[in-house]
């Protein structure tokens, strides 16, 4: 989940349910994230009216994340780039990992050099299954497909980021077909951003209008005052989907010197601050601050759909 804490009126994230036998699975989860020292408070149904004035009447109950917050990814990586004083060297191809007579690796061959160094980390994102292809490794990174609508700008519908608990359930899933499951949220400048679609359909970039309409109905069950709404785009992306749902963080034993930091899916924003701390102690031989056991590169990842040559083009 991510969401401004605090921020431009935005009060963290918010988790309804329709049933009562759906709520009990919410407050299992809610107790989960408990444990993980996450503040997750329960919601009554007469009270979620207090928390979101337009949501649907009907709901069971929820859960509020008071803690949600969000950044903006492009804006926070320019500027841990710009602080960090590293060399960049922008829209070059990677095609080659160096490696030296023992195996070990030595660099990349770009495009338009060759870059030396005794430790590669595989941050490719979507692309991290090729980047570890071309260093002689397996590790089964797939697109997850999304899509988004954006509508036109609004005064403040809503105030929380809005999940329904279906959310949850499509994150865990290891399905390839289309999955939505509405996750509503306000913007600063007015806007109501609306996911989330799941699909495993390679890199196909084409527009899916049962996506954008399954995201519209959904919004507008979750607040009905959405249905009369125009929405100006959609856009989507591609997840790095990992069929374990875990990511992959840390040496490959397979290959010295590569290390990987890829497999997120949608929550590598989130993640990355815990994932570059165990990157630092890997690579620089500290104490991990949690055990990276569960994200070792070389595990068995379990089985997974892998599209056709044709949905990877």
């Amino acid at each position: 989940m991510a969401l401004r804490e605090g921020a431009e009126g935005l009060e963290g994230g918010l988790v309804g349910r329709h049933d009562e036998p759906a709520l009990k699975a919410l407050r299992a989860f809610a107790e989960g994230q408990r444990a993980a020292g996450v503040t997750a408070t329960e919601v009554p149904a007469d009270r979620l009216a207090d928390l979101e004035p337009h949501l649907a009447p009907g709901l069971a109950g929820g859960f509020h994340y008071p803690q949600d917050a969000q950044v903006q990814p492009a804006q926070a990586a320019a500027r841990l780039l710009a602080a960090s004083g590293a060399a960049l060297h922008l829209g070059e191809e990677v095609t080659a990992i160096l490696r030296g007579p023992t195996g070990a690796v030595r660099g990349v061959r770009t495009g338009r050099r060759e870059l030396l160094a005794p430790a590669v980390v595989n941050a490719a994102g979507t692309w991290g299954g090729e980047i570890a292809r071309l260093a002689g490794v397996h590790l089964p990174v797939l697109p997850r497909r999304g899509f988004v609508l954006v509508t036109e700008p609004l005064p403040r519908i809503v105030r929380h980021k809005v999940y329904a608990a279906d959310y949850i359930a499509d994150v865990a899933s290891g399905s390839a077909a289309l999955q939505s499951s509405a996750v509503v949220e306000g913007t600063p400048g007015g806007p109501v951003l609306i996911g989330a679609t799941r699909e495993r359909v390679g890199f196909d970039r084409s527009l899916s209008t049962e996506a954008l309409r399954r995201l519209a109905a959904q919004a507008a069950r979750l607040f009905p005052v959405l249905a009369d709404v125009q929405v100006l785009r959609a856009y989507h992306g591609f997840r790095p989907y990992l069929p374990d749902h875990l990511p992959a963080i840390g040496p490959d034993p397979r290959v010295p010197g590569l290390h990987h930091a890829c497999g997120h899916e949608g929550a590598g924003i989130g993640l990355a601050p815990a994932t570059g701390v165990l990157l630092a102690a890997a690579l620089t031989g500290a104490e991990p601050p949690l055990d990276p056991a569960p994200f070792r590169p070389e595990r068995d990842h379990g089985p997974a759909d892998v599209p056709t040559q044709e949905q990877q083009s």
